[in-house]
């Protein structure tokens, strides 16, 4: 089991974006057409994010876990009641690349948990593969900002 969905061998429901059995990333049409890797290799072990629930973060506590991009593999905890993503040296969540607006989007706190708005950037947000402008997250909702793509996860019980 693991990161490698060909470990897994469980077969996925068409659209599904993890493995529902090891939380595996499985490849799109596109992606399964590329031969090679993007970005630097994975810094250790991805948590699963079939489950949508990272153990060792405070409980509803919402993650970043960057799936492609730079730093793939890095974690980042939402913090705070405003968390601003962009290109701008002075976003919370510093997104260097020219696929990211400066001022890209803001994930906000809520009662319900984190939402997130696109702040008019020019290549859109999306929240499952779609473009969204307000989108309250779900633990294992998969964000695109840019060329980046992050699993959000909330935490949970160790």
């Amino acid at each position: 089991m693991g990161d490698d969905p060909s470990a897994c061998e469980h077969i996925a429901d068409p659209g599904d974006r993890f493995c529902r059995r090891c939380g595996a990333a499985l490849p799109t049409e596109a992606e399964e057409t590329f031969v090679g890797s993007v970005g630097p290799a994975s810094s250790g072990s991805l948590p699963a994010v079939g489950s949508g629930i990272m153990a060792g973060v405070p409980e509803g506590a919402g993650v970043l876990v960057v799936r492609r991009g730079l730093n793939e593999g890095a974690t980042y905890l939402l913090t705070g009641d405003v968390v601003t993503a962009g290109r701008e040296p002075d976003s919370d969540l510093f997104l260097d690349d020219v696929t990211v607006s400066r001022r890209h989007a803001v994930f906000s706190r809520t009662d319900d948990g984190w939402r997130l708005q696109d702040t008019e950037s020019l290549n859109g947000t999306y929240v499952n593969r779609r473009r969204v402008e307000d989108q309250l997250l779900k633990a294992g909702d998969e964000v695109q900002i840019g060329k980046y793509r992050f699993a959000y996860l909330v935490g949970g019980a160790d």
